[in-house]
């Protein structure tokens, strides 16, 4: 007797496995958390099988999972493939997001991949870069839609959700421990502005001690332990970590995760911009900000 998979199942639980637990999942999927809940328990009954592990905090894997996860993909992706060629696809063309490198991850890599999937035949430009030119390539018209991280936000403008800057440092590193503080920052990012003057007004000195138009050039310094970088809460990537200072920094700024979106495209950029909207507002666990339409404000990033 033949057994078939269910490929609604399947795309549930890749999206826990990739999100980390099922509220998130829900919200990718624009499913409520009880309907994800059944189509896992589904797909574990008719495989026999247990594939997520709940018993810590969050929700795992299972080796079980684990095996399934690849072959899962696979399979979606076939299946989205085969759509995408035999099927009518009323949108096509190109997307330019704009996106500042230190709030790229972990978001926009799944909000790419869930965009591919509904919109198989649009492509996304991904241009990384610092708020200050993100906006100037907005205005002229150069980006359909960017993800900035200001003070405040514009007219036009839509505030995501507001965090705070952590100290991030080596895993078990002691830089933050040296006097002066030595910082790793890129030049065009200004919220090293702000972390000199925190470090002022708390009477620690400080030095630059690695500048670099590379966030991978400053990234590789913190993680080897050379020097201090302050980055948005939950955006830290895993070879770095929060520096479990106890009060021996300063406590940094907030900033506003901001989102503009033009015209162009309609439904298509409407749609990416949902994804934003869930992928920010939920993923990194902040309160949503309501749309605000204020004075041009300061950057930050």
């Amino acid at each position: 007797m033949a057994r078939n998979l269910d490929m609604t199942a399947l795309r549930s639980f890749v999206a826990v496995a990739d999100s980390g637990g099922v509220t998130r999942a829900a919200g990718f999927l624009n499913l409520t958390q009880s309907a994800v809940s059944m189509q896992i328990k589904r797909l574990e009954d008719s495989l026999g099988l247990q594939l997520l592990d709940r018993t810590g905090r969050g929700v795992g894997l299972t080796a079980a999972g684990e095996q399934l996860l690849g072959y899962a993909r696979r399979m979606l992706s076939l299946n989205d493939e085969v759509f995408s060629r035999l099927t009518h696809q009323a949108y096509e063309g190109e997307i330019i997001l704009g996106v500042p490198a230190d709030i790229v991850y972990p978001s926009i890599p799944q909000v790419l991949q869930r965009f591919a999937a509904e919109y198989p035949r649009m492509r996304i430009h991904l241009v990384s870069s610092y708020t200050r030119r993100l906006k100037a390539l907005f205005a002229r018209g150069e980006c359909d839609a960017i993800l900035t991280t200001e003070d405040s936000v514009d007219a036009g403008g839509e505030t995501l959700t507001e965090l705070r800057l952590n100290w991030i440092g080596a895993p078990g590193g002691s830089a933050w421990r040296q006097r002066p503080l030595p910082l790793a920052f890129e030049h065009n990012c200004i919220f090293r502005t702000s972390v000199q003057q925190a470090l002022d007004r708390a009477g620690i000195p400080w030095v630059m001690a690695v500048e670099s138009d590379s966030t991978r050039s400053v990234e590789a310094s913190v993680s080897a332990d050379f020097a201090v970088h302050a980055l948005v809460e939950g955006a830290e990537p895993r070879y770095l970590e929060p520096i479990p200072h106890g009060g021996a920094l300063p406590d940094l700024m907030t900033t506003r995760i901001n989102m503009y979106v033009s015209e162009a495209h309609g439904q298509v950029v409407a749609a990416l911009a949902g994804l934003l909207r869930t992928a920010y507002g939920s993923r990194l666990s902040a309160p949503l900000t309501q749309i605000a339409a204020t004075k041009p404000a300061q950057l930050a990033s």
